[in-house]
């Protein structure tokens, strides 16, 4: 169906971003590849100063584990990791247009009261892919 597929993960929710890895495989044709994405939100430079100079990348590194723990070796199909810093929703629509993804694939989660205020990831995402966008609940 899609030859290659963006699966946006949160690693706050680990197995939600299992869940839609799964599903990914089942939507990708044959010789596709699916690209796992954790997005690194920018720490407030108010913040930053009083946290170590290394934490950015240490935050990074960890990501990238856990991404690859993520991915089972046994699987017969392409799967890739990425980890991007900034935006989360400007991050995803850049990493599928960079890729030329056919696909977005995206987990939500209950809004809270600051999506009502801002808006989530997964709405400003599907307001502006130029690709298909799945989101699970």
């Amino acid at each position: 169906m899609y030859g290659r597929i963006i699966v946006a993960v949160d690693l706050e929710h680990v197995e939600q971003g299992r869940a839609l890895l799964k599903r990914a495989a089942r939507f990708l044709d044959e010789g596709g590849e699916i690209r796992l994405l954790h997005v690194l939100e920018d720490v407030p430079g108010y913040i930053a100063a009083e946290l170590p100079s290394d934490i950015s990348e240490r935050r990074r590194a960890e990501a990238v584990v856990e991404l690859r723990a993520m991915i089972d070796p046994k699987a017969d199909i392409r799967i890739a990791h990425e980890v991007r810093r900034g935006a989360a929703s400007g991050q995803i629509l850049q990493a599928a247009e960079d890729s030329g993804a056919e696909l977005i694939m995206i987990a939500s989660h209950k809004p809270g009261l600051r999506d009502y205020f801002i808006g989530s990831t997964a709405a400003r995402v599907i307001r502006h892919a130029k690709c298909s966008v799945l989101v699970e609940r």
